[in-house]
């Protein structure tokens, strides 16, 4: 790509979304609609460019792709288990907040992170500390910090650090 197709279009695939999505949103490919949406796929991303801090890189694609099956499996197992709290008796139920210590400290991975927790029912990321080393969670049912802490680190944490290194 040339230096001037790199400066008007800054994130390509991001430009090609934009006019795609535009299109679809209006239902429409006439002149009018291709220009404004053509307009747009230039414009947007020139003022996301000025938001990015830099470019996540990912580190090792195979464990991005195992993490992303467990997260996938632990959303699964998480709606029945929060399902059978919500079914059951509302004593049984423990809601809590923990902080959850960080050792990573790349922002993509942490907003990774906080992600993976909140899709995964029954717990929600709420704020990550203003040094970026703990991150609060609110757990729907909290039987064990400790243990909860540990998951959290083991299953979602290490594999970030390696993919964000």
């Amino acid at each position: 790509m040339s230096r001037l197709a790199a400066k008007i279009f800054p994130a390509p695939a991001l430009s090609v979304c934009v006019f795609g999505v535009w299109l679809l949103l209006v239902g429409s490919v006439a002149p009018g609609h291709l220009l404004l949406g053509a307009a747009q796929a230039i414009v947007l991303p020139l003022i996301a460019q000025r938001l990015r801090s830099g470019a996540a890189r990912l580190k090792s694609p195979i464990t991005a792709l195992r993490l992303m099956a467990l997260v996938l499996w632990d959303i699964v197992i998480s709606n029945i288990e929060v399902a059978k709290l919500i079914l059951g008796r509302e004593s049984n139920i423990h809601p809590g907040f923990i902080w959850v210590p960080l050792d990573i400290q790349n922002p993509y991975a942490i907003a990774t992170l906080a992600g993976i927790i909140t899709m995964t029912p029954g717990t929600l990321s709420t704020e990550v500390s203003s040094d970026n080393r703990y991150l609060l969670v609110h757990c729907f049912n909290l039987q064990d910090e400790a243990a909860t802490i540990a998951q959290i680190k083991q299953r979602y944490e290490a594999p970030l650090k390696e993919i964000f290194r």
